[in-house]
């Protein structure tokens, strides 16, 4: 049964949602006034009866409060067992929503929430359980651990909420999940929470609910509503010269720039940093207090920029950012979907922006295809652009500034024995050039970083790759075999492999074979004339931030080839062959 349509009545505050009196004083603590979309829809659906659900609304709608505020409602506090689950795809999340659940229930005595994580540990967290918790929020694989451990007891279990599930997928914890769920009541209410609905997400509301209620805020699949999609065509040797510009044409920036690797990470983080922006890095290799550390500044504006990667923006609850900025795309599509719903969270508006190069156009249809959004192209601006947006700008914060004349009067006298003898137009330009002059200096003679598209008179669309550049392989070349250790654990498909092979410059047409993607590892069969270079490419890389390591296995001999866009034969264990 879906409600997509269905419950359409917004209600004006928290008060005519059936919430009780404890959980409304912790809601008006917290400034909370009017519901999300998400919360109007989900609270009064869960309290009224038993239900299962899948919700399908984006990251940053509120819906922590929409599933936190009935679950506390129905807890009983007298009893020490654990009556709900929630459980979410990284520690970051997990602590972020316990934490949120705790504001809410601050005012019901003996109500116990416990954050159980890797990372932190385990013997603690068992003590910590023994004492009791009517809610827990948990990582799949530490929850897993600590049943093994009879550490929880599952079997009066309510209600278990899966937060992010397509996330949690994604990182592959198929396997965590179903052990979870076996271990709980047949008898209780399961609760699926997802930004998209692939086809694995969709399996789970088959196989593990009963009769689901299908909620989606806006289109299923889609991008979030207040986001607007940009993108900038540059060649490859000015990614990073355009990405300073983008930035710089927005004084105001506040926004996470997301690359695909640790290295570059590092890399963008710290020529941002000898470039004199307000940044810093935000990846896997920092500690947990690293990595508060980065997050406490972020969180208060101290750091403007935080350049990141997927899997260690996951869970991160800004929610006022004005851009995300893609200075790689991803793999797959679906996580372009929560890196642009980093912004435009909260009602407010937001701008996410890709650097693409030519050969990556093609990618943009893609992501196109699965948010329902069309991506607006942009030029990279002019130095005279730039400057003359950073003018206005630092004109607005004089015009604003608010003056204490009472603190000022003691020092007015010196200050006007220094600038008297300045006119009133020497005075302006000296005060501009104060701040102003850098951005002057640094893109006078700026060239145009723009690039154009490939023409259109072969025939093909400039999204697609070019195939009279890359020559024909003969029939009789051979494959060899590669085998690397990353699989469906880590979220890889075909497409990401194919993606990462797209990197390596001016070789031609590189002819595929077979790919088998498995739980830990995959293997892929590539033209042997490339064997060096698809080393080199996989190497010490990562994909969803796994260091890749990959040699050559035995080759199995030619299988079918790709031919122009490079699409073939895909398995995946205990499946068909698919095309990507």
């Amino acid at each position: 049964m879906s409600l997509t349509n269905q419950v359409g009545i917004y209600m004006k505050n928290f008060n005519e949602l059936g919430i009780n009196s404890d959980i409304l004083k912790g809601l008006a603590s917290l400034n909370f006034e009017t519901p999300t979309p998400v919360q109007e829809k989900v609270i009064p659906l869960m309290l009224e009866k038993p239900v299962d659900l899948v919700s399908l609304a984006q990251t940053g709608t509120g819906k922590t409060a929409a599933f936190g505020i009935p679950l506390i409602q129905q807890s009983n506090p007298d009893k020490k067992h654990t009556q709900c689950l929630v459980l979410c795809p990284t520690r970051e999340l997990c602590v972020q929503v316990a934490r949120d659940l705790e504001s809410f229930a601050r005012f019901i005595s003996k109500l116990k929430i416990l954050a159980v994580y890797g990372g932190a540990r385990i013997d603690q967290q068992v003590n910590s359980l023994r004492k009791g918790a009517q809610i827990i929020v948990a990582t799949p694989g530490r929850l897993k651990d600590l049943i093994s451990r009879k550490a929880v007891d599952q079997s009066k279990v309510n209600y278990v909420v899966f937060d992010e599930a397509d996330e949690m997928l994604q990182m592959g914890f198929q396997d965590e999940l179903t052990a979870i769920l076996a271990n709980t009541p047949k008898k209780k209410n399961t609760l699926l929470f997802s930004a998209t609905m692939p086809k694995e997400v969709a399996l789970i509301s088959r196989k593990y609910m009963s009769n689901p209620v299908e909620l989606t805020i806006g289109t299923k699949n889609a991008g979030a509503e207040n986001v607007r999609h940009e993108f900038y065509l540059v060649h490859q040797r000015n990614r990073y010269a355009a990405l300073k510009r983008i930035v710089d044409n927005s004084p105001d920036n506040y926004s996470i720039i997301f690359c695909r690797t640790r290295r570059e990470t590092n890399d963008v983080a710290h020529k941002l940093i000898q470039d004199g922006y307000n940044a810093d890095a935000l990846h896997g290799d920092l500690s947990q207090a690293q990595r508060d550390q980065v997050m406490g500044k972020f969180r208060c504006k101290n750091i403007q920029i935080l350049v990141a990667t997927d899997v260690a923006a996951r869970g991160l609850d800004v929610n006022d950012l004005s851009h995300v900025i893609n200075y790689n795309l991803p793999d797959e599509p679906a996580a372009y979907t929560h890196r642009s719903g980093r912004t435009g969270r909260a009602g407010r508006k937001g701008t996410s922006i890709v650097i693409v190069t030519s050969k990556e156009q093609y990618k943009l249809r893609l992501i196109e295809k699965k948010i329902q959004k069309q991506f607006i192209q942009c030029k990279v601006p002019t130095g005279m652009e730039i400057c003359r947006k950073q003018l206005v700008s630092q004109i607005d914060r004089v015009n604003n500034v608010t003056v204490n004349n009472e603190q000022i009067a003691p020092l007015f006298e010196e200050i006007e024995d220094k600038l008297g003898h300045l006119n009133r137009e020497e005075l302006i330009k000296q005060f501009i050039s104060l701040e102003f002059n850098r951005f002057l200096e640094y893109y006078k003679n700026a060239p145009d970083l723009n690039a154009t598209s490939q023409p259109q008179s072969t025939g093909r669309r400039n999204d697609q790759p070019r195939r009279d550049s890359r020559p024909e392989l003969h029939p009789k070349n051979t494959f060899t075999t590669f085998s690397i250790n990353v699989g469906r654990r880590q979220g890889i498909m075909p497409q990401g492999l194919i993606g990462k092979i797209n990197e390596i410059q001016d070789m031609g047409r590189i002819k595929i074979g077979r790919i088998e993607i498995l739980r830990n590892s995959a293997t892929l069969e590539v033209d042997s004339r490339y064997t060096a270079q698809i080393l080199g490419v996989f190497q010490r890389s990562e994909i969803n931030g796994k260091t890749v390591n990959i040699e050559v296995a035995k080759s199995k001999g030619a299988k079918k080839t790709y031919k122009g866009k490079r699409k073939g034969n895909f398995h995946h264990k205990g499946r068909k062959p698919q095309v990507a």
